[in-house]
């Protein structure tokens, strides 16, 4: 029971999809129906949805917090940075390997370098367009310009593939927060809840909402 009781703590949502004519949906309603009490008793802010519909492909989906660090990873253990002729595209996946060593803390450091300006305001380029030619400017943010810079040339290398690659990996990867169940048994489906769930754990950040004051109260043993 412990990992289900830890479900909302890792993800916002549980949604299952089946037919509610079609004995390949059986094993997702039997389970949905046996389980929701105490899913819902364990997680009382997490959804717990069930769509039917005719002909629905049973399957069981949640939401995942994927970043771009975690697709970069993803698409170079695939080998899915490929040049036309099938081979292994070494510039995009060097840039890959090179973002993925950014130093994130340090540019949102030199950020700040220049103070009571913010190179990354969305208004800038209306209100400052020749900010960069400011001397001061220039100087104070020399280091952030040279490493965002250096980031976003990597980004456009990285998203420079043939076929859509980058977007068609990503949709790869959130291909992830699904698990398709055609005849698959109660078993099978709880053993892809727990998989769904361990993902969470990995990749989901979620903030516990605990109440600000006590609004359900319980009697206690009467003569305590």
């Amino acid at each position: 029971m412990s990992w289900k009781a830890g479900l909302s703590r890792h993800l916002p949502i549980l949604r299952f999809f089946a037919c509610a004519e079609s004995p390949s949906s059986r094993g997702v309603l039997g389970w949905y129906t046996k389980n929701y009490e105490e899913l819902n008793i364990l997680n009382p802010n997490m959804p717990l949805f069930l769509r039917t519909t005719d002909n629905a492909m049973s399957a069981v989906t949640t939401e995942l917090s994927f970043t771009t660090d975690d697709l970069l990873k993803f698409m170079i253990q695939t080998g899915r940075f490929r040049n036309g002729n099938g081979t292994i595209a070494e510039d995009r996946v060097e840039a890959a390997k090179a973002y993925l060593k950014t130093d994130w803390a340090l540019i949102r450091k030199e950020r700040w370098a220049s103070p009571g300006f913010d190179p990354e305001h969305p208004l800038l380029d209306q209100t400052n367009p020749d900010w960069k030619s400011d001397s001061k400017l220039s100087t104070d943010l020399a280091l952030y310009l040279d490493l965002k810079e250096g980031v976003d040339e990597q980004t456009r290398v990285i998203e420079s593939g043939p076929s859509n690659e980058y977007t068609r990996s990503e949709n790869s990867l959130l291909m992830c927060q699904r698990v398709d169940l055609w005849c698959a048994g109660e078993q099978e489906v709880e053993a892809a809840v727990k998989h769904l769930y361990k993902l969470g754990r990995r990749f989901n950040s979620l903030e516990v909402e605990n109440p600000d004051f006590i609004t359900e109260f319980y009697p206690g043993v009467a003569d305590f």
